[in-house]
């Protein structure tokens, strides 16, 4: 059932840091989203709808009550089982979404990857796609054109560079995305999901250069705990759009994992 109502607490959250040099900080953010209670089928059904006064809504709380700061460097990934608030919770650091309630603040550049083909027209070529996504993202057509070539060669697309993104696989639009993204130092890089698609030599490259952002701040969904544990140093556990728990890696995924009647993550270099 839709929550009508912010949802009790499941455990209290850390505090944000007193630290005013935070690279992103969020401030007691809540999200509701509106969800029409009726199914409408076409553009003129609903404008009936609307001028009836017919349509009702419930609402859904994304996000409740959450508050943490990031400091520069700080690698966090983000874990939970679906529908707990993370897409969510990533849009709103980036600006996507605007709190309903609370404050939002993130320092610098942000380059996010929130959705695979966010940002590219399927119709035109990955070279193509690689000026609009990169315009996208604030970066000027001199800068694009400045790094085009080492965006083509870290991507390793080849020829397909030259083909229309509609043709791509799913790991071939992960690798387009992250090199555009990951291009310049940015001060926040946001992940979603996206290191679990490439192949295995991508996904090193891909560490290899995240490990190579020594101030960037990174925001890191996934469901495989050994990347969450190889590329971060702290996690955040969400449950029901709520901060549950925020601390070391093992200890997140070790009690998430209890809490969903699995295992401890198996021991990983970190």
């Amino acid at each position: 059932m839709p929550q009508t109502a912010a949802p009790e607490a499941l455990e209290p959250a850390l505090p944000p840091a007193a630290d005013a040099e935070a690279a992103v900080r969020l401030e007691a953010v809540s999200l509701c989203y509106r969800l029409a209670k009726q199914r409408i089928p076409s553009l003129k059904e609903y404008a009936i709808h609307w001028l009836k006064g017919a349509l009702s809504y419930e609402r859904l709380w994304a996000l409740t009550d959450v508050s943490f700061a990031a400091m520069p460097g700080e690698r966090i990934g983000v874990v939970g089982r679906n529908g707990a608030g993370k897409s969510t919770l990533l849009k709103v650091i980036c600006g996507v979404l605007k709190p309903t309630r609370g404050r939002s603040v993130a320092r610098g550049w942000v380059a996010p990857i929130l959705e695979l083909g966010t940002g590219f027209d399927t119709e035109l070529t990955g070279l193509e796609n690689i000026y609009l996504n990169a315009l996208l993202l604030g970066r000027s057509r001199r800068e694009i054109a400045e790094r085009a070539e080492a965006i083509v060669e870290f991507s390793g697309l080849g020829d397909f560079i030259r083909s229309p993104i509609r043709n791509y696989s799913t790991g071939m639009l992960a690798r387009l995305g992250f090199s555009i993204a990951t291009a310049w130092t940015p001060d926040v890089l946001i992940l979603d999901e996206v290191l679990g698609v490439g192949d295995a030599s991508f996904r090193r490259r891909c560490a290899e250069r995240i490990a190579s952002f020594e101030r960037t701040t990174l925001f890191l969904v996934s469901h495989n705990e050994a990347d969450v544990l190889a590329s971060c140093d702290r996690c955040l556990w969400l449950e029901q759009g709520r901060l549950r728990m925020d601390g070391d890696p093992r200890e997140v995924l070790a009690a998430y994992a209890e809490a969903m009647g699995g295992r401890a993550p198996a021991p990983a270099e970190r």
